[in-house]
């Protein structure tokens, strides 16, 4: 019963295709990244340029995601992703010819990482938004959110490792193009889908009217502010972990491929756990405490695996790193997605996916600026300590956006009102989570 309430959005047609497609195509999104950063640091031996190649790669995000939100509340999704799904592809194959040929160099990649940059500031909005349209009941939408989480997660698992390996056994183009052929998976789960047309809505705003209109909306309400301000601080200080993994992995536990798949593998174990219990859960309440718990936990995790010396105990603490992690993302996209009105959704998820993967580029500039300045241990544990201070201060403002977020609640059925026709007051007594 408890695995069928964990797997109850692959009851829908739709997500399961979505399901089946994604894990697939991830494994091989995770095989080009590993590869991808083992292949700058093997040309350049520096962790400057793994932090451009990152920024090159993150950076459209910041400037096009907010203003793909607003097309996502007009375009159909479904046709966006599958044009973004088919650009990505190419872009994989761009690279695996460009290093089988033996001519691949850094400026080569940094463009070609730019491309998948703007790719993905289009694709990640529209994904965003389009899952709400695949489960047919509100309730399950926390779970499929999950879910998808723990796919993300689950591949992470898989590709890292079979990265390190085929690096170490044929070269970095094979990952390339083993990504390039996963696409096709989530193209032909895209193509199966039967999706219903989106109904049609009143007189459009402009553009910018639009994206002025959500920036209003989000940054109006404090509980949706505060979760994509926390977010943003996570993602910028959280990136030097990923960017300079190789340097830790190379030059600090003296390992090769094999050890940077391994630390990878262990961040997605982490992560998994952390999607899997999300999944498992039946109710929204209590996740806002959690988001602000989950800051703090990564910040020490990065702290302690700034100090160690020891690839035991960094695995371990890399296992605590990505539990946090997915556990604070994934929580934050629930609430959102939980607690937005429906016509600023896409626009809403727009700025989600700026505050994670826009704030992202800055923070891989950040990894490599830093770790040339004083080290690549000492630009972690910096960057830790102010993760940290964001998880308080966020635990400390959360009773404040609790009583905001219960009259939501209460219209919704996820707690009960006092009465029909009164207000909910902010006395009443529900358990003491958001």
């Amino acid at each position: 019963m408890r695995l069928q309430a964990l797997a109850r959005s692959l009851a829908y047609r739709n997500y399961r295709l979505f399901f089946a497609g994604q894990g697939i195509s991830l494994i091989g999104t995770w095989m080009q990244q590993v590869a991808l950063g083992w292949l700058v640091y093997d040309l350049t031996d520096s962790p400057f340029w793994l932090g451009v190649v990152g920024f090159s790669g993150q950076i459209p995000g910041f400037f096009i995601a907010p203003l793909a939100g607003v097309m996502s509340d007009r375009w159909n999704l479904r046709t966006t992703l599958l044009v973004t799904q088919c650009a990505a592809m190419f872009q994989a194959v761009a690279l695996a010819v460009l290093d089988a040929t033996g001519t691949i160099a850094v400026w080569q990649i940094v463009p070609l990482n730019l491309v998948l940059g703007i790719v993905n500031g289009i694709d990640i909005p529209a994904r965003q938004a389009f899952l709400v349209h695949m489960v047919e009941r509100k309730e399950d939408l926390p779970n499929a959110i999950a879910l998808n989480s723990s796919i993300v997660n689950g591949t992470r698992l898989i590709g890292p490792a079979a990265s390190g390996l085929l690096i170490a056994l044929t070269g970095e183009s094979v990952c390339f193009l083993l990504n390039a052929l996963s696409y096709l998976a989530v193209l032909w789960a895209l193509w199966a889908m039967r999706v219903a047309p989106r109904p049609a809505g009143g007189p459009r705003e402009h553009v910018w009217q639009g994206l002025r209109s959500g920036l209003r909306y989000a940054f109006g309400f404090a509980p949706i502010r505060e979760i994509l301000l926390l977010l943003a601080l996570v993602s910028l200080t959280a990136m030097p972990l990923s960017v300079l993994m190789p340097v830790f992995a190379q030059s600090i536990l003296h390992g090769g491929p094999e050890t940077l798949g391994y630390l990878t593998g262990a961040t997605g174990v982490g992560a998994l756990a952390a999607a899997l219990y999300l999944a498992s859960r039946s109710t929204v309440l209590g996740l806002g405490r959690q988001i602000g718990l989950a800051a703090a936990g990564l910040g020490l995790g990065m702290i302690g695996f700034s100090l160690s010396r020891h690839i035991g105990f960094s695995l371990g603490l890399l296992l605590l790193t990505g539990y946090c992690m997915m556990l604070g993302m994934a929580a934050s996209n629930t609430l959102l997605q939980t607690i937005v009105d429906e016509d600023k959704r896409g626009r809403v998820m727009g700025l989600y996916v700026t505050a994670f993967m826009g704030m992202a580029p800055l923070g891989s500039l950040l990894a490599g600026l830093l770790a040339d300045a004083v080290g690549a241990p000492a630009a972690v544990g910096i960057c830790g300590l102010l993760c940290c201070a964001g998880g308080v201060t966020f635990a400390l403002r959360l009773p404040a956006l609790r009583d905001l977020v219960r009259p939501i609640y209460a219209r919704m059925g996820i707690i009960p009102e006092i009465a029909t026709g009164i207000q909910i007051s902010t006395q009443l007594r529900v358990p003491p989570e958001q």
